[in-house]
Formats: C-alpha cells, structure tokens, sequence
C-alpha cells in the first residue's frame, strides 16, 4: 500500500469541499477508504517507524495517530459533518488526545501543512510550561532558532500563531525577559506546501524530515510539560484540529 495519494484523493476532497454533507460522502465512502484512509495509515506506520530515532515517546498506532474525518458539531453552529482536510497528530503517548506536544500533518484542497509543537495545553501542563520557560528561556529561544534555520531542499519553518495573551498570566513579573513566551498559549512552528505535494512517491520521505527538524522543539516542550514523570493529563480537551 502506497503512502502518498493519488490525484483521486485530492479530488475528493474538494469535492467534500463543496458537497459536505453524509449523502455525497457515504456514495463515495469507498473512495475515502482507499484512496485517503488506507494511504494516511500507511504513511503513519512509515513516520512511527523513522521517529523511533528521534521521537520515541510519540509513537502511537496508527488507528490512534490518524484524526478523526468527522467534525464534532456539538458545541458549533456550524454542522457540517466532515473537516475539509485528512489529518494526523503524533501525540506524546501519555497526553491525551491533541493536549501536550506533538507533531501535526494535514491534507487539504489546497495545501500540506505541517504543525510542530504545544497548541491545547491543559491547566497543570501550561502552568509546567511557563515555569520552566521562565527559568530557561535563552535555551528554549535557542532551540526555536535551531529548527527554524533553512535547509535545502525543505520548506522553511515560521513560528506559529501565539495566540498571546494581552498581559502577563498571573504569577509571572511583568518585566520578565521571557515576556512574549509566557504571555503566549501556543508554541510551535508551521509550513505549508501545494496539496499535489502529497502524490509525489517519497512524501513519506518529506514528513519524516520536516518532523527530525522540529523534534528538538517538540521534544523541549515535552520535558518542561513532562519532566522525567511521563505524567498523564487528568481530562482531555476537544481537539482544535
């Protein structure tokens, strides 16, 4: 089974685009299993494989790494059914769901796109995570700047919406150096590519480099969250993706 997709995988997704609803998708459920479902978890399997080197903490298995098509419409006043994209989170195996750190590929309509880093901490590990960047926020600075150099042949990663908050979280002095990394609620960074990125026969090849790259940020996030406990979150939270 390949783990790239086929021009039938974009295609139906942009059709999905258009026609979100569970007539259109269930007359073409076969399409989605084939042509994007078999694939994504072949690809899964090739990344868990090459992240043993790098990120061993964050190998789950497939069925659980790959996300959900359907759109939890609970809490929206948008019901339509299915996300316009297939996803993967590669999520620290003692977080739960999308909480802590990982690494995040999706295909959409129009693009690839990567996202490697902390964006729903729960309470107790966002408290974990701004301590210790109060304390070493030259390293983790350090580190940011580390993943974020160009290399050839790869799309070069940008840090992420922060999503700041205006003032400083309570706690925290209000000259602290490390301002703009407390004041935030994500850390991470980002890259997007053309969707047709994801028929080429080696994409499999391309995810695991982009993923190498931003394991040092990943894996830094991981321990001021984690520390050496591998300390389980208490709730889950919905997943942003």
């Amino acid at each position: 089974m390949p783990s790239s997709f086929s021009p039938s995988a974009i295609k139906f997704l942009r059709g999905l685009a258009r026609n979100n609803d569970r007539t259109w998708f269930e007359a073409r459920r076969a399409t989605w299993e084939h042509e994007l479902k078999a694939p994504m978890l072949e690809l899964i399997e090739q990344v868990n494989y090459a992240m043993a080197e790098f990120a061993p903490d964050h190998i789950r298995t497939p069925g659980k790494t790959m996300l959900r098509i359907h759109r939890d419409t609970r809490f929206s006043a948008d019901k339509r059914p299915y996300k316009r994209h297939i996803a993967a989170w590669f999520g620290r195996r003692s977080a739960v769901r999308t909480t802590g750190a990982g690494f995040y590929l999706h295909i959409s309509p129009a693009e690839v796109h990567f996202a490697m880093g902390a964006f729903m901490p729960l309470p107790d590990q966002l408290l974990a995570l701004r301590r210790s960047m109060a304390e070493r926020h030259e390293h983790f600075r350090k580190v940011l700047k580390q993943v974020m150099r160009p290399r050839k042949g790869q799309v070069a990663l940008e840090p992420i919406d922060a999503r700041a908050l205006a003032r400083m979280p309570k706690g925290f002095p209000l000259d602290h150096p490390a301002g703009e990394l407390l004041r935030a609620r994500r850390w991470g960074v980002q890259c997007s590519s053309p969707s047709e990125d994801a028929l080429d026969p080696r994409f499999a090849e391309r995810v695991i480099r982009q993923f190498r790259t931003a394991a040092p940020l990943v894996l830094a996030l991981d321990e001021a969250m984690f520390g050496s406990l591998g300390e389980e979150p208490r709730r889950p939270l919905r997943a942003m993706f």
